[in-house]
């Protein structure tokens, strides 16, 4: 089934690839304190590593435009959509700086 007792859940569907536009540098740099903010480590750069508050993902972005959240792992009581819905709150709120 893909469950395990462990606490974890390694993804593989559902949580894949979680698509941004329109991110420029200024939404870029607003995404990332805002995870840090929210108990996320963010590696520097513009790809790398997200871990925190129960999630590990990987993110690329293109320096321009395009970012993508892949999650790799999550607790088990964290559903990809929340996670997904998280992102996309901070993405709105970027947007409107």
């Amino acid at each position: 089934m893909g469950f395990s007792m462990t606490g974890r859940k390694i993804d593989t569907e559902g949580c894949q690839g979680v698509r941004f536009k329109n991110v420029t540098p200024e939404v870029f740099s607003c995404m990332k304190k805002k995870l840090q903010d929210y108990g996320i480590e963010v590696q520097s750069g513009n790809s790398g590593m997200l871990e925190g508050n129960g999630i590990v993902a990987h993110f690329s972005w293109d320096g321009e435009a395009n970012l993508v959240i892949e999650i790799k792992e999550r607790s088990l009581n964290t559903y990809c959509g929340q996670v997904s819905g998280k992102l996309k709150a901070f993405w709105r709120e970027c947007q409107g700086l």
